[in-house]
């Protein structure tokens, strides 16, 4: 940008110099009146006098044309050193001056040179960056703009020692005013000419400062509305990922550990407790630790520190449900701050930090610290009730497991004594036959439930394990029709078997896939009212054969195969009622599926049928052979 400070001269200046020359020839030959002198003078006086106002209101329009200019490229950019060194151009530009400084204020109320720029719009070099600090201070302190003709003559600063070693001589300075208050000023010299800045000049640079410290007050707050905004975006990032890593497991001695390592390093705390609050007795047991000495948390169970012994505050925080900071120590100074885990508004626990050498905790830090522990409250809760519901549910297949193993043993007694009595039935009354045969099949279906809740028991703790082998596919065939087909005919049943011819052997467990085959074909049996047709289709698909089961039977709904397979739940209708079970076949048999690598694939229709479904892996060349068991 370029700005002419003087208007170039027109013809009427052309001819009053004319005018002037003919007048001094004249005077010079002697052939002329001293009154005709006279006149000629005071027109031409005129003239140049009219001349003269004409140049002053033609450079006053050319301030004004130049500050509208000004004021267009001041709007174009809200980047702050952009507009800084626009602003800096503008100043020189205008007033002609050597070079000129822009200072603002920073946070400790000093001046802080911002830009620094030479008449031909560059940046001056920090070994020229001295300039008159009186001059700038008097105008910080006074909050009005200062002009000098020759600083080296001023009596305000010609004592100066920047004044006298620069020898400083034209100086203008005006201050920068923003929501009226001053954020710095813009100062321009020239060392060499003397006289060289006018007052209009000063009004002139004091109208273009006011437009500046708008363009200046927006930049900055555009600067730091920005840095904020970055500020948060790192911090809503950050929080991310502490929210995926407390979501990845639902442990709280982990959630714990990491919570308070995170808040420690963020605060830049030199340690860290966390403690939970136990409310019988009455106390703050510390469970992690954290030293940035280490740099990570460590568990504190093995050697329980009372956290209220070693600062009795941290009840305020409990009890107030609000962080409290205080400082403590005799000689070194130690900064604490306690914050308290809330969950539904009741503290569960608290995060107490150190800072040491004087250093307090910033109002940010305190805040990212408490957004932290707010997110962490309910995954460190929930991690607590998983990890009770899991003791009490391992505690419960404990106790199944228990019981289910010590009823063998009378059942066996009560069995073995009902069959040696019914060995002997024709020595007993008729009543006395039916009560040993209700005895027998009692104990029975006690059997199938005790040997359900042992699955269930070995299935839930983990244990339950698989012997795998190669195994032929008639083997499987026939030992389930010998098994089922006494109880298909009971019912009147139609039983077909879809074989596909030249089956590969397969590989699993031979005794549970017996067990799920039985399963589902009783299902199949008992849920389809006499008379019905059951059916069994094995098939080759891929690498894998499939084993289907379908009958003609009641069927299910979608809401009835959503919590098939729940322990103990049975379909609420008279004909289920009716037939023996205990809800827990379909739970052991969809367990032992997937242990297979599999899953049952479930077709049904209330009033019509159900077909359950599910696939074993073929034995490839490196399976053993058929179990000896088997043959």
């Amino acid at each position: 940008m370029t700005i002419s400070k003087n208007p170039p001269p027109d013809s009427d200046f052309r001819h009053a110099l004319h005018a002037l020359d003919l007048l001094g020839k004249q005077i010079r030959s002697g052939r002329i009146e001293t009154d005709y002198a006279l006149r000629q003078v005071d027109k031409i006086r005129a003239k140049l006098n009219e001349i003269a106002n004409q140049q002053q209101d033609h450079k006053e329009i050319g301030r004004f044309e130049a500050l509208y200019k000004v004021s267009l490229i001041l709007g174009t950019s809200l980047d702050l050193q952009t507009v800084l060194d626009q602003v800096m151009d503008a100043v020189i530009q205008l007033t002609g001056a050597e070079r000129g400084f822009l200072m603002l204020n920073d946070d400790d109320g000093n001046l802080a040179l911002k830009a620094a720029r030479n008449f031909d719009q560059q940046t001056v070099s920090n070994t020229e960056l001295e300039y008159s600090r009186t001059v700038a201070n008097l105008v910080i302190d006074s909050g009005k703009a200062v002009l000098t003709t020759n600083a080296l003559e001023d009596p305000r600063f010609k004592e100066q020692q920047s004044v006298m070693n620069q020898s400083l001589r034209s100086i203008m300075a005006a201050p920068l005013l923003a929501r009226g208050t001053v954020i710095g000023i813009a100062y321009v010299e020239n060392r060499v000419i003397a006289g060289l800045f006018t007052e209009d000049d000063l009004n002139t640079l004091q109208a273009l400062a006011g437009q500046a410290s708008v363009a200046i007050d927006n930049a900055i707050l555009f600067a730091e509305t920005d840095e904020e905004l970055a500020r948060r975006v790192d911090e809503l990032r950050m929080l991310r990922r502490i929210d995926l890593q407390l979501n990845q497991k639902l442990d709280p001695e982990k959630a714990m550990g990491y919570t308070l390592e995170m808040v420690a390093r963020l605060s830049h705390a030199k340690e860290g407790n966390l403690g939970i609050v136990e409310h019988e007795p009455h106390q703050i047991i510390a469970t992690h630790y954290f030293t940035s000495e280490e740099n990570e948390s460590k568990s504190t169970k093995e050697h329980p520190v009372f956290l209220q012994n070693a600062y009795p505050k941290a009840w305020d925080a409990v009890n107030n449900k609000q962080t409290v900071t205080y400082d403590t120590g005799q000689y070194d100074l130690i900064s604490v701050m306690i914050v308290p885990i809330l969950l539904n508004n009741e503290a569960i626990g608290v995060v107490i930090l150190l800072k040491e050498d004087g250093g307090s905790f910033a109002k940010d830090e305190q805040e990212l610290v408490e957004r932290i522990v707010t997110r962490a409250a309910v995954n460190i809760e929930n991690g607590r009730l998983f990890k009770a519901v899991q003791a009490a549910d391992d505690a419960k297949t404990e106790f199944v497991g228990i019981v289910a193993h010590d009823l063998k043993a009378p059942m066996t007694s009560i069995q073995g004594y009902a069959d040696l009595l019914l060995m002997q039935k024709d020595t007993l009354t008729d009543k006395q036959n039916t009560f040993l045969e209700r005895i027998s099949n009692t104990v029975k279906r006690m059997e199938i439930l005790v040997s359900d809740l042992a699955d269930v028991s070995r299935i839930e703790s983990g244990q339950f394990l698989m012997e795998q082998s190669r195994i032929e596919m008639t083997t499987v065939i026939e030992a389930l029709h010998d098994t089922i087909m006494p109880q298909i005919q009971e019912r009147n049943h139609t039983y077909t078997e879809n074989i596909a011819s030249n089956l590969p052997d397969i590989y699993t467990d031979y005794y549970r896939l017996m067990q799920v085959l039985v399963n589902l074909l009783s299902n199949a049996y008992k849920y389809t009212p006499n008379g019905g047709r059951i059916t069994l289709s094995v098939e080759q698909k891929d690498e894998r054969v499939r084993f289907a089961i379908s009958d003609t039977g009641i069927g299910l709904s979608a809401e009835q195969i959503e919590k098939l397979g729940t322990p103990f739940w049975r379909a609420e209708n008279d004909y289920t009622y009716n037939q023996p079970g205990t809800g827990l076949g379909f739970f052991i048999t969809r367990s032992l599926v997937r242990q297979m690598g599999s899953t049952i694939k479930i077709d049904s229709t209330v009033g019509q049928g159900s077909t359950f479904s599910f696939s074993i892996a073929i034995a490839n060349e490196d399976t053993p052979e058929i179990s000896s068991e088997l043959t």
